[in-house]
């Protein structure tokens, strides 16, 4: 079985980008399940109820977040009935949105992801590590392929999540940064590691956004008005390669691909 992981799709390059390229890869790598994270698809800021079905349409099966989740309020409603839009775990239980679910894939096939908030330099949450048990337990009720996404700030707390669910879960994916890591690996007990998909969207930029309004708030720490970069279009991601049987990672590959 085959999961396609999508780096941080950013704003309409980034959608455009997955448009065009998500069916070739869809057929050339065999893949049977999609997940992509799609915390910064809206104009670079959170999603919108019309962004997400965007998404949907151009065949995520899965869309995970983070903090940015919260940045375009009129995602709230579909936040508490759509249970393909995942927010982190460990926010407090009563933070409107479903945290982890179990889906088929198109063979009918049970794929369990759950999506994690790092909390060094980030918002302060529950700890993801123990919260990460409780889902799991959850999960292992129903299938054993499981995909995590862990949208943190620190590789360190990324690579200590990594062990920590070794042989628990198929994949344990790092977003946030928007900068590809090159430490894809399968960790001694089964479990896809890398600390960072990527990102889909312009590379002529900082982390996606223009890059002269970034750049002039460093020079001045003055408030600038950040927008989308639409240039050097990329596609970031990972194809996880998983033993159905055993819930166990045989490979991980990173996508990177010039649009």
């Amino acid at each position: 079985m085959k999961i396609l992981f999508i780096g941080d799709i950013i704003g309409r390059p980034g959608r455009q980008a997955v448009e065009k390229l998500l069916p070739g890869l869809v057929e050339e790598h065999r893949v049977d399940f999609v997940i992509a994270n799609g915390e910064n698809a809206a104009a670079g800021f959170g999603l919108t109820p019309a962004v997400l079905d965007n998404l949907f349409a151009l065949g995520i099966n899965v869309v995970t977040s983070g903090n940015h989740l919260w940045d375009k309020k009129d995602i709230l409603p579909r936040l508490k009935k759509e249970p393909r839009l995942l927010r982190p775990a460990n926010y407090p239980p009563d933070v409107p949105g479903t945290s982890f679910g179990v889906y088929e894939d198109k063979k009918g096939r049970k794929v369990g992801v759950f999506n994690l908030l790092g909390r060094v330099f980030m918002p302060a949450v529950d700890c993801p590590f123990r919260i990460a048990d409780q889902v799991i337990a959850e999960l292992k009720k129903e299938t054993d392929i499981i995909i995590v996404d862990m949208h943190a700030e620190a590789t360190s707390e990324k690579i200590a999540l990594g062990w920590y669910l070794d042989g628990r879960v198929s994949a344990v994916i790092g977003t946030h940064t928007h900068v590809m890591t090159a430490d894809q690996r399968v960790l001694p007990k089964g479990t896809a590691y890398i600390t960072d998909a990527g990102m889909t969207g312009g590379f002529d930029s900082v982390i996606g956004m223009e890059k002269e309004p970034i750049i002039e708030k460093f020079l001045t720490q003055l408030p600038t008005k950040f927008e989308v970069a639409e240039g050097d279009v990329r596609f970031n991601g990972v194809v996880v390669e998983v033993d159905e049987q055993r819930g166990k990672a045989k490979a991980i590959k990173r996508i990177i691909i010039n649009t």
